[in-house]
């Protein structure tokens, strides 16, 4: 594995997760500089396999890159003795284990808490389910776009009329984001305190946690959120509007701003519709109307020059071909060259931190290409063979459970 540098560095990760959330957790601490080692079935992360688009004839997932990069891959059938031993000696010499099987799935393969316990007292576990490890539903699958539904989330989202989900899978991401933040602070209390925890999170608990002021809009207002398309349901105007030839984003937050924006396109300020933010809000079908048609004799960069000098909140929708081609992301070190051995140069979405002491995104010096399928399993079992005995101790709870 290539010597990397991150606050992370040194952690070993033992990953047996696969799709997203999981595997988007331990990229995340990967990115830190935490040692990742995938260990898949026979057949692969599914995710390999979810396509197309794939990369040219190598039949390469580019859902698969998107979330696997600084990692190692090896290949254990956990139904099999064979596949059992080698995990068992990965567990005894991790910090952490992530899993985000059904509810239950790795107690039957043997490995329950407490039997993970007896192999490494110091293991920090990492559970992620769709529903949660225990109530009515915790045995329910967790896909992304069924939790969006689930969790309410596509009850307030698109256009009226028309539950939508969001346009990634941002329940397993959320879910993926929760668990590294729990894990990094399981990490951090072990080193204080010595206690090791067991972190939990799901699907579910991810959209509820970031209903934010919608979900206070109705435990605490009454007020149940429906579809409002791309208009914010408590600011105006705050959302998307057309200039003459492609949409433009306007942000008012405050009734100075107002005042300043109606001073560029051209509207009454004095409008008593539109006095307060409450009025706009009441009234916000008629003044987007408005701001429409005043945006419709200009082109979208005239509004942009014009309104920003004016200090109001104003941006472009772009295409992903322009995100990735826009210096402000390429200095944010968020357009991410890795070097893969079948498919050369290879563009990934880039980690969202960066460390004061490197000009790149995450904490490492270097990353490295979403390893192919088993590509680490010799130099793996190498490593184990230094750290950790072959003849690994052996008991009644290490065989799969009927």
């Amino acid at each position: 594995m290539t010597d990397v540098t991150g606050p992370l560095t040194g952690v070993v990760v033992v990953d047996l997760s696969r799709a997203l959330a999981g595997p988007h957790a331990t990229m995340m601490l990967a990115d830190l500089g935490a040692r990742i080692i995938k260990v898949e079935g026979p057949g692969g992360d599914e995710s390999r396999s979810w396509g197309p688009p794939f990369v040219g004839d190598s039949g390469t997932s580019t859902y698969f890159l998107s979330c696997n990069r600084n990692k190692e891959s090896v290949v254990a059938d956990l139904k099999t003795d064979e596949g059992r031993e080698l995990l068992t000696r990965l567990v005894m010499v991790a910090d952490v284990l992530v899993e985000n099987f059904r509810t239950g799935v790795l107690d039957r393969l043997g490995f329950t808490v407490e039997r993970l316990r007896e192999l490494n007292p110091g293991l920090v576990v990492c559970s992620i389910t769709g529903f949660g490890h225990d109530g009515p539903e915790s045995q329910r699958a967790g896909y992304d776009q069924i939790a969006q539904g689930e969790a309410g989330l596509m009850s307030f989202t698109g256009p009226a009329g028309d539950p939508t989900k969001v346009g990634v899978p941002i329940g397993d991401l959320v879910a993926g984001m929760n668990a590294a933040y729990g894990i990094v602070a399981a990490l951090h209390e072990r080193a204080v305190t010595g206690r090791v925890r067991v972190i939990r999170t799901n699907l579910l608990s991810g959209l509820v946690s970031i209903h934010a002021f919608q979900g206070t809009r109705w435990t605490v207002g009454g007020d149940l959120p429906e579809p409002e398309g791309n208009h914010h349901p408590s600011i105006a105007p705050y959302g998307l509007f057309h200039a003459a030839d492609r949409p433009v984003q306007i942000a008012c937050g405050n009734d100075a701003a107002y005042r300043r924006l109606c001073g560029v396109i051209g509207l009454d300020a004095d409008d008593p519709r539109f006095a307060s933010n409450a009025d706009r809000v009441r009234n916000r079908a008629a003044l987007t109307v408005l701001i429409d048609e005043a945006l419709s004799f200009a082109p979208v960069d005239d509004w942009l020059t014009r309104l920003a000098d004016e200090g109001i909140a104003v941006g472009r929708v772009r295409t992903l071909a322009e995100v990735y081609d826009w210096e402000q992301t390429r200095s944010q070190g968020l357009v991410l060259h890795v070097d893969h051995p079948e498919l050369g140069d290879v563009v990934l979405p880039g980690p969202a931190l960066r460390l004061d002491d490197n000009a790149y995104a995450g904490g490492r010096t270097t990353h490295t290409h979403p390893p192919r399928l088993g590509e680490h399993d010799q130099s793996v079992r190498d490593w184990l063979d230094e750290v950790c005995p072959s003849d690994v101790p052996r008991s009644e709870s290490t065989e799969v459970m009927a």
